[in-house]
């Protein structure tokens, strides 16, 4: 995988860094309009944390052959040691890095998100599978946003469910879905089971409106199209008052 230095120009640095966040806002538009209910002095770090888990989910879940994302998460896994250090190589790191979090048990439950990729049985499953990665992320959430940790998991965990059918399309419902699912497809099965699960409690500001924003485009049956600004705008205002 290739680095970028932490003593190349600022102007290089600045690109670097854009070409990680643009690829999750491009992939979540709707932050264009929702970052708005998230404090301006949080905005760059939520922004950088958002792309980061994207970066490593991707790796994980990414892909017909999953030994280049297993490489990926393996090189991530010594980088977040390394912020944890006070070394930084990824771009994502001018944001992050500096910040207090607990980047070495993130770095820990990598392995856990590396195993999430294989199809669970079912949602206890699916839900598990992801509980070592989830709480990690919600530790360093509590710390990022000075929000609380407990409540942060069951949100964390449903929208890493989300991202995980996003991505993964069909490979991501459960094994017992796929006999019981019918006529409406395995994966609204799998979209409504999520959606009848969502937890109400979510933890910090930015957690609550990117939870607000997932689960309703669960809502509108399809976990990977993005909202229209209207909908955007009630969901991310819903959210952030919760």
């Amino acid at each position: 995988m290739s680095v970028v230095g932490s003593d190349m120009p600022g102007h290089e640095r600045d690109d670097a860094l854009h070409s990680f966040t643009d690829k999750w806002r491009a992939r979540w538009p709707e932050w264009a309009v929702a970052q708005v209910f998230v404090p301006a002095t949080q905005r760059p770090i939520a922004l950088a944390w958002a792309s980061l888990l994207q970066e490593l989910t991707d790796a994980a879940w990414g892909g017909s052959d999953a030994r280049p994302g297993e490489a990926k998460l393996a090189w991530w896994g010594e980088e977040l040691q390394g912020w944890a250090q006070g070394r930084r190589r990824h771009p994502l790191g001018t944001n992050l890095q500096r910040q207090p979090a607990p980047w070495a048990q993130l770095a820990s439950a990598l392995p856990s998100l590396r195993d999430s990729r294989e199809r669970p049985r079912d949602s206890e499953e699916a839900v598990a599978a992801l509980q070592p990665f989830a709480r990690a992320a919600a530790a360093t959430e509590a710390v990022l946003f000075e929000g609380p940790f407990d409540a942060a998991i069951p949100a964390v965990t449903a929208s890493l469910l989300h991202a995980r059918l996003a991505h993964m399309g069909e490979p991501a419902v459960p094994l017992g879905l796929l006999a019981v699912a019918g006529e409406s497809g395995p994966l609204s099965a799998w979209g409504r089971e999520l959606l009848a699960q969502w937890p109400v409690t979510a933890g910090a500001r930015p957690r609550r409106v990117w939870s607000a924003l997932a689960r309703q485009r669960l809502a509108r049956g399809d976990a990977a199209l993005p909202l229209p600004p209207w909908a955007t705008l009630l969901a991310a205002w819903r959210g952030a008052r919760s």
